[in-house]
């Protein structure tokens, strides 16, 4: 498996920038394999980290899955 490491804060800087979603720069990563993606603070210390699938489908389900449980995490905290 591949592993791609991403500075977090300029990534979603980017995605803000460009207007545009994590997952569909997530979408164009596909090639048919698994990669590991790691996100790193401004000092390379790890963030979080996902595995991108191997295929759109599975993609499209880690982003409803992602969505509910960002949905519960907001609802908790208001």
């Amino acid at each position: 498996m591949k592993t791609i490491e991403i500075k977090a804060q300029q990534f979603f800087e980017l995605l803000k920038i460009r207007d545009t979603s994590m997952w569909e720069i997530f979408a164009q990563m596909i090639d048919g394999e698994e990669k590991e993606i790691i996100f790193l603070d401004n000092e390379e210390k790890v963030l979080f980290n996902y595995t991108l699938p191997d295929d759109l489908e599975k993609l499209k389900a880690d982003q409803k899955v992602f969505a509910k449980e960002y949905a519960e995490k907001i609802a908790q905290n208001n």
